[in-house]
């Protein structure tokens, strides 16, 4: 088998790893920074600035779950949906964090000048994230269909 392809297939199986930590820290870092300073600004609820702050984190651990699972022998008949799912599972993972992230600065934002507005500000990163889940899944499925050498 070329070793290109072997490579890549290779690098497919660590990608939902690598790819779903990358966009958590990215993520992580918006509303981080949105929690820091919606806490200079409040003199209360810095807790739930920094729990929201870090919903991006999960992509990470759906990637663990997918390398996990998609690590296999590589041979001609597992090297493109290694690649495949591995490369688009990967990036589902990491723009769903970064738009996550986006999401979650902005519930921070409301909520610190509108406190009763918090649960209802974090339906749009529960919906981000319920995406984030539904790749997650999928991934899990069609990987039943590789074969395992």
């Amino acid at each position: 088998m070329n070793e290109l392809i072997t490579a890549l297939a290779w690098a497919g199986i660590f990608a939902p790893l690598a790819m779903g930590a990358f966009g958590s820290i990215i993520g992580c870092t918006i509303a981080g920074q949105a929690a820091i300073g919606a806490m200079l600004d409040a003199e209360t609820g810095h807790a739930r600035f920094i729990g929201v702050s870090v919903m991006p984190a999960s992509q990470t651990i759906y990637g663990i779950v997918a390398t996990f699972t998609l690590n296999r022998g590589v041979t001609a008949d597992t090297a493109g949906g290694l690649i495949g799912l591995g490369f688009l599972g990967g990036l589902v993972l990491a723009y769903s964090a970064i738009r996550q992230g986006h999401c979650c600065a902005s519930a921070i934002q409301a909520s610190k000048i509108k406190p009763e507005v918090f649960g209802l500000s974090l339906a749009p990163a529960a919906v981000v994230e319920g995406f984030a889940v539904f790749a997650f899944v999928f991934l899990l499925v069609l990987s039943a269909g590789i074969p395992k050498p």
